[in-house]
């Protein structure tokens, strides 16, 4: 008699089944736990090559030139309690391309303040003459405390959409040795110790970036314009500060906005005077028809060598 006492003998063909069943339902169990763990594909890795897009953030550093300023005898009178009242070529290049922008630039920050906000600025948290600040009396673009270094690597920390970092440092350096030095900065030596410092600096400030911030995007270096460039004395001073700078600035995969060259260009229709050419602030009761600082047409020009130097998307 086929069969067992109390139940049922399983013939070869039932086995199979249920061996299939089992084997089917593994395999989908294994196809469903692979989908569940497979890893999601890796972004691009951010280069410098990687191109500037629409949407994506700007964040810029330096002094007066990148914030803005405007001397207090422009007219109409500047509106100090008001950041955003002070126009430079970040908020120019914003516009134009679409791009978030953080300017942490400080009036007066020298290339050692900006490293360490202790250190011996020309009006950012301290002047040579004394008294204190423009941060401590009046806001910046955006708000923090410390070094406009350390807020730069925390924000490039915290902010992985930024696509592109502009400096521009260094001029204060050598108004402070002209205010602090007799012959006002006047001897090589002296003149060679406000370019050694800033070259070292901006290697530190670039190294903090790349390194501690880990940031792979584009940088680039703004260079300085001439007051006047039919004065051999002040275009060569802007020239060897910006030759200085970028080629400290150089081995970080950086590329440079030719300040100087667009300011030369507009400046040839009135012999070489940037002044005359409408570039500068102009000045109203002054012993000077103009300021230091650009206008808007020169910041204009400033926004226009920064986007000539980067690569869009």
């Amino acid at each position: 008699m086929n069969g067992a006492v109390g139940g049922t003998r399983r013939g070869p063909r039932t086995v199979l089944v249920m061996v299939f069943a089992l084997g089917l339902l593994f395999a989908m169990s294994g196809t469903a736990l692979a989908k569940k763990h497979k890893h999601k594909p890796k972004k691009p890795a951010i280069t410098a090559h990687t191109p500037i897009t629409k949407g994506s953030t700007y964040l810029a550093l330096g002094d007066s030139v990148t914030f803005g300023y405007e001397e207090q005898q422009v007219v109409p009178a500047p509106n100090y309690a008001d950041a955003s009242s002070f126009i430079a070529y970040p908020e120019l290049l914003g516009k134009e391309l679409h791009l978030t922008v953080a300017n942490a630039a400080c009036s007066g920050e020298t290339s050692s303040s900006l490293i360490d906000a202790t250190a011996q600025s020309n009006g950012c948290e301290s002047s040579p003459t004394g008294g204190p600040g423009y941060r401590t009396n009046f806001p910046l673009h955006v708000n923090y405390s410390g070094s406009q270094l350390a807020y730069a690597v925390s924000y490039l920390k915290k902010h992985h959409n930024v696509r592109l970092v502009s400096l521009m440092i260094g001029a204060n350096d050598f108004f402070v040795c002209q205010e602090t030095t007799a012959d006002h900065c006047a001897s090589l030596p002296e003149q060679s110790g406000v370019i050694a410092t800033a070259e070292k600096n901006v290697a530190t400030i670039l190294t903090a970036i790349r390194k501690r911030a880990k940031y792979n995007g584009q940088i680039v270096i703004v260079n300085y314009y001439a007051l006047n460039y039919a004065d051999p004395t002040a275009a060569g001073q802007s020239q060897l500060l910006n030759s200085s700078i970028d080629n400290a600035a150089r081995p970080f995969h950086v590329e440079f906005a030719d300040g100087f060259g667009q300011f030369g260009t507009a400046a040839a229709h009135s012999g070489g005077n940037s002044c005359t050419a409408g570039l500068l602030t102009q000045l109203s009761g002054a012993s000077s028809p103009c300021g230091i600082h650009p206008s808007y047409a020169g910041q204009s020009l400033l926004a226009q060598a920064v986007e000539n130097a980067i690569r869009l998307g």
